[in-house]
């Protein structure tokens, strides 16, 4: 009965126009969105579900099907003949988690189309998500993948936040934290006070006597040696643009940032910063400095450090090219935390690296929760466009471009505009406007053109070609 209330009651029919039905099948299956046939079971269903919610989240259409044509594979619509028909798969995906809010469901409609189309939209969420047969599944690019062995599993858990590897306990003598110039330091500056062995037992970040992977991050002078290959920071400095680093392109063998977490984000940051500032850009105002705001850069180093996965044995990089940095942390985003809900939403992997550093004397994480709104919001105030962030495989990717928010156009006027800047080439115009390509940024130039804003330099051509304003003087 409660199924039935869910499918009448809570689910909406919606009706898409002629526009809108061209545009779904023109979709193709992905990472996040798959395409299911309404003669599909309940159970195989689940597998997708099971997929989407345990990795991003992403979007299930259910009647509507690849079928094989003269112009190859193609989609087509095939939906339920009436909303009961849904029922049992509606019924089996809401069994799937006790609450049932690990996904929304509408039907589809179309005046020209048989029958209903059921739209799952699964979201990502914190817990793990089996399919109807108990197994977990995970999504990569459109397959859905089942983990069949326990530390398959177990690495989903760290993934989702719902177990976290700081809690692990290391081999290594107490006393090395205990006695520790970190801790004593940080004692003393403490309220209340207590004896370094008490204060990490009630923190509970000592189990049995024995360190924990929080404690070591935290207290010990050198993590890095008893957590090698997963605490460092390296910082990779490249003279080009291109997307990838190549070892030709590499300034200098690459920088390794150790020490306690709070040592390693001021560190790195301050390092990065001074690499950064060796950079010169182009600008209306002619050769400067590259700058990036610190805020952003700080919170970003801050987020990969107390937000990562310890349970991966890899370093965070840090890649310093002509045009952008790229801050790589090993994890996926943990718990509900999705790409597009980065800025609005919360989740800590590593919650006691994350309370105690707050306890420090200028603490890093100064606005818990906030880090990643506070490095948005600082880039935007420097008319920069606002962070990229990519969720790969095994890592998360921010990268931030040291692109200005005005249009190519507007930036090349106000160039051309300045005392002494009387002619633009492509390079320097690409140099400005963060564009790669010689053909968009002449598309630019173009559009200048014919709205007689500027006009091709006299003489120069090919390589040297070069673009100035357009003279007011009428044409004799």
């Amino acid at each position: 009965m409660l199924a039935l209330r869910r499918t009448f009651i809570d689910i909406p029919t919606k009706k898409i126009n002629n526009q809108e039905l061209a545009l779904l099948l023109e979709l193709r299956e992905s990472h996040f969105l798959d395409f299911k046939s309404a003669e599909i079971s309940p159970a195989s269903l689940t597998k997708t579900v099971s997929a989407l919610c345990n990795t991003s989240g992403g979007e299930i259409f259910i009647g509507v099907e690849e079928v094989e044509t003269a112009e190859g594979p193609s989609l087509a619509w095939n939906g339920f003949a009436k909303e009961e028909d849904a029922n049992a798969h509606l019924d089996t995906v809401e069994k799937l988690s006790p609450l049932g809010k690990h996904y929304t469901a509408e039907f589809l409609s179309h005046d020209d189309q048989p029958g209903l189309v059921l739209h799952l939209f699964a979201k990502k969420v914190k817990n793990i998500i089996a399919a109807s047969s108990g197994k977990p599944y995970v999504r990569r690019s459109a397959q859905n993948l089942a983990l069949n062995d326990p530390a398959a599993v177990k690495q989903l858990e760290y993934d989702k936040g719902i177990v976290s590897f700081e809690d692990e306990k290391l081999d290594y003598n107490l006393d090395r934290i205990t006695n520790s110039t970190v801790i004593i330091e940080f004692l003393l500056s403490a309220f209340p006070s207590a004896e370094p062995h008490e204060f990490l037992d009630k923190q509970e970040v000592i189990v049995d006597g024995t360190p924990t992977v929080a404690a070591t991050m935290l207290f010990h002078e050198l993590p890095q040696a008893p957590l090698a290959k997963r605490s460092s920071i390296k910082i990779l400095r490249y003279k080009t643009k291109g997307d990838q680093g190549e070892r030709d392109t590499l300034a200098f063998d690459p920088l390794s940032i150790e020490g306690p977490a709070y040592d390693l984000i001021y560190d790195a940051v301050e390092k990065t910063k001074s690499l950064v500032e060796e950079i010169k850009k182009v600008t209306p105002d002619g050769l400067v400095s590259i700058t990036y705001p610190h805020e952003a850069l700080h919170e970003i180093v801050t987020n990969a450090v107390l937000h990562r996965d310890y349970s991966l044995k890899t370093d965070i990089q840090i890649r310093i090219f002509d045009n952008r940095i790229e801050i790589e942390s090993p994890g996926r985003l943990p718990g509900h935390v999705t790409v597009e809900r980065i800025t609005k939403t919360q989740a800590a992997r590593n919650p006691k690296m994350v309370r105690l550093i707050n306890k420090f004397p200028n603490p890093p994480n100064k606005d818990a929760g906030e880090g990643m709104k506070t490095a948005f919001e600082s880039m935007h105030k420097l008319r920069l466009k606002k962070p990229e962030i990519v969720e790969k495989e095994d890592s998360l990717l921010v990268i931030l471009r040291h692109e200005p928010l005005g249009s190519p156009e507007q930036l090349v006027m106000e160039y051309l505009s300045k005392p002494g800047q009387t002619e633009i080439t492509n390079a320097i115009a690409r140099d400005l406007t963060g564009i790669r390509s010689e053909n968009t940024m002449k598309e630019a130039f173009y559009k200048l053109a014919e709205a007689d804003q500027i006009e091709r330099v006299p003489g120069k051509q090919g390589n040297k070609a070069a673009w100035q304003k357009k003279s007011d003087k009428p044409e004799s």
